[in-house]
């Protein structure tokens, strides 16, 4: 990732490390004192960030995302996101969300996901 890099790019770059569920690849889009947020949490630096990855990655053996809308003003973003899950059964799962985002030298500095938790319960 390149200081220049747009929210956007870095997002895209993110999602393609998580889609392989490539830990170090993910964790390398975050600033080491980076603010994670998704649903009921808030995590910060690489090594509580790495646990939401570690939980999810043991839950779901397949990962693919994408875009579907974007505001982008600056450093800042909120991107709209369609994901599909898949766990070790083959059984798939629908999720909607959007990530608010903020990026400071190439690197997330915060990540704002929001999606219903419950339906990757189904």
């Amino acid at each position: 990732m390149a200081d220049t890099d747009t929210p956007r790019q870095v997002a895209e770059s993110y999602w393609r490390a998580e889609c392989a569920h490539d830990i170090p690849a993910i964790l390398s889009h975050y600033h080491t004192d980076a603010v994670f947020i998704p649903p009921g949490k808030r995590l910060v630096g690489h090594d509580e960030i790495r646990t939401f990855y570690e939980e999810s990655f043991r839950r779901f053996v397949g990962l693919d995302v994408t875009i579907t809308h974007e505001l982008s003003s600056g450093d800042r973003a909120a991107i709209e996101w369609k994901a599909v899950f898949t766990d070790a059964q083959g059984k798939t799962y629908d999720l909607f969300g959007i990530n608010v985002i903020k990026v400071r030298d190439g690197k997330f500095e915060e990540v704002r996901c929001y999606f219903d938790p419950a339906l990757l319960m189904g």
